[in-house]
């Protein structure tokens, strides 16, 4: 008897229905949260990464999120116009784009702290079953990611 899954056409014995019904219930929950701060969830997950380390490279941001320039260039002309962030060519490197935070992007930090806060008590997990569910996610994104041509998440 083999340890792992049989093979299945039936919906709800598909784990990638799982994680996509997960994604979509959790990126709703946000939205009205992030409604609030004026931003999209492709948005606040780039002010994450901003709020993280500022002055990271278009590219750094793109390996970071698993996104193409072709997606991330709009999502931060829209960052930009909103007075979030600014755009320069690194003068080490012309080729390359640095993304600033603005003040108005930095303050905005405060309410993504509340907007986490929300979301771990709507989850309702322990710290360790929090821990053990991105543990075990980064590890399906690693493995698939590994067998595949898809950029790890």
């Amino acid at each position: 008897m083999s340890d792992t899954p049989s093979p299945s056409v039936e919906l709800d014995d598909q784990l990638c229905f799982a994680l996509y019904a997960a994604s979509r219930a959790v990126t709703a929950r946000y939205r009205p949260m992030l409604d609030r701060m004026g931003l999209t969830y492709p948005q606040y997950l780039v002010m994450m990464l901003l709020w993280e380390t500022d002055g990271q490279t278009v590219g750094q941001l793109g390996s970071r999120l698993a996104l193409d320039s072709g997606t991330l260039s709009p999502l931060l002309k829209r960052l930009t116009t909103a007075g979030l962030v600014t755009r320069h060519r690194r003068v080490d490197d012309e080729r390359s784009v640095s993304i600033q935070l603005t003040a108005e992007g930095k303050a905005l930090q405060s309410q993504a702290l509340q907007v986490s806060d929300e979301m771990i008590g709507a989850l309702g997990l322990t710290i360790a079953e929090f821990d053990h569910l991105k543990a075990e996610l980064r590890t399906l994104t690693d493995r698939v990611a590994a067998d595949g041509n898809t950029a790890p998440a």
